[in-house]
């Protein structure tokens, strides 16, 4: 299965926001997460206000790290072989740190493979339903990849 992937967080390396995967055809995931952390300016004006537009079946309360990596686990348990598209490396980068949920300790996802397709041409936000908005932005990644093929 193949799904796109994108995040919203506290500035480059900080403290993951929210996470969507979108897939092919199917159920989408869109998780949002607790911060502690004071967030950077512009992310409180362009990315704070914006984490709940979402459809309500898709609503979620702040989760834990923990909590997250276990619905991120549940969502993608069902599929064998899983082949994830980015257009940006930090959202990989956040998407694997999500998976550790301790020190030696990950979820039980294995054979997670990514493609990371830099879009030099292509704003996910440009294009988005709603701009920096995980869910929205990922949905406006997988319209573009499946217009191109």
């Amino acid at each position: 299965m193949r799904y796109f992937l994108d995040t919203e967080y506290n500035g480059v390396g900080g403290a993951l926001l929210s996470l969507a995967l979108v897939p092919d055809d199917g159920d989408e995931l869109y998780l949002t997460f607790r911060c502690v952390d004071p967030l950077l300016d512009w992310v409180g004006r362009h990315v704070l206000p914006y984490l709940d537009s979402v459809p309500e079946q898709l609503s979620c309360p702040r989760l834990t790290r923990r909590d997250g990596a276990h619905a991120l686990e549940r969502y993608l348990r069902h599929d064998d072989e899983r082949l994830i598209f980015a257009d940006w490396p930090e959202d990989i980068a956040q998407f694997c740190n999500l998976m550790i949920t301790g020190a030696g300790d990950m979820i039980e996802v294995r054979d997670i493979n990514f493609r990371l397709v830099p879009m030099s041409n292509f704003s996910t936000a440009a294009n988005s339903k709603v701009p920096h908005n995980a869910l929205h932005d990922a949905r406006a990644l997988r319209d573009h990849v499946l217009a191109m093929e």
